[in-house]
């Protein structure tokens, strides 16, 4: 497929900042504490095949496992074809004409130490007869801290104030909203950032998608370094792994993301790269 100047510049911009997230992310490594050597990420490429048989795109996994990230994933993916007949009628501009575009990044960081808060973040370009942005950035510690989230929340407040007046409490709330658990009957995580169909002014929506990113490789790290030294309980662990419980009982069953990837033909192990390494529910 030939990619037109939007679709090849936002490809660019997502792959670029995959590469910039392992970097940091295997600095932190460098900096942890433990015998065990430093995390590298490993990566490995998957293609899509269109259920027409024609090509599909695919995409890259980028997946570490060290000493302080205890499981980290940061994949990269670029997909196109024919939305079934099904799911094209829940997707903008599909129902008029199947055809689709889809490139974008995510990253599930779920850490070591129970004191360092997990992270996810993504952000994607999406294309039927209709072009738009989503995405966002959402702490989820098992074991809260209000200067951490309060330091999250303001780095994006700031981000979104700088592209729009109402994004913040427009996609802060979005964000409470969305990762909502009702069988739960409680939320995944403290809080971030959701916007979807964002489909304005291109430049303007591609500028904010970018400074998204920005803002998480900015301001996670430092979080990571808050925490990542600070002993922990085995009543803290355990409390991080139930904790882990609610977040792939979000992720399986109301990701809107997740249902994304398996309805249009995904690499099943990149979609469910989020997931926690372990967990537990007692």
């Amino acid at each position: 497929m030939e990619l037109d100047d939007q679709q090849q510049r936002a490809e660019a911009w997502f792959r670029s900042l995959r590469d910039q997230l392992c970097a940091a992310f295997e600095a932190l490594e460098d900096e942890g504490d433990g015998p065990a050597p430093a995390g590298r990420f490993a990566q490995s490429t998957w293609e899509r095949p269109d259920p027409s048989g024609a090509p599909g795109g695919g995409g890259l996994m980028s997946v570490m496992k060290g000493r302080v990230f205890e499981k980290v994933g940061v994949n990269t993916s670029t997909v196109h074809g024919e939305f079934s007949p099904e799911f094209a009628k829940t997707i903008p501009g599909a129902d008029v004409d199947p055809r689709f575009f889809a490139t974008g990044i995510s990253l599930v960081a779920h850490m070591a130490n129970p004191h360092v808060p997990a992270v996810h973040m993504n952000t994607r370009f999406l294309v039927t007869t209709k072009r738009w942005f989503g995405g966002g950035a959402d702490l989820n510690p098992a074991l809260p801290v209000d200067g951490d989230t309060a330091d999250f929340k303001a780095a994006f407040e700031t981000t979104c104030d700088v592209h729009g007046a109402d994004y913040w409490p427009r996609f802060s709330k979005w964000c409470d909203d969305y990762f909502w658990v009702p069988h739960r009957n409680r939320h995944r995580g403290v809080g971030g950032i959701f916007y979807d169909r964002l489909d304005g002014d291109w430049e303007a929506d591609f500028a904010f998608t970018q400074d998204v990113g920005r803002t998480l490789l900015r301001t996670f790290p430092e979080l990571v370094r808050r925490r990542m030294h600070q002993p922990f309980t085995q009543d803290e662990r355990d409390a991080q792994l139930r904790y882990r419980g609610l977040y792939a009982e979000f992720n399986l069953v109301y990701d809107r993301g997740t249902t994304f990837g398996l309805k249009t033909g995904g690499n099943t192990e990149a979609i469910l790269m989020s997931l926690p390494p372990l967990a537990r529910w007692d």
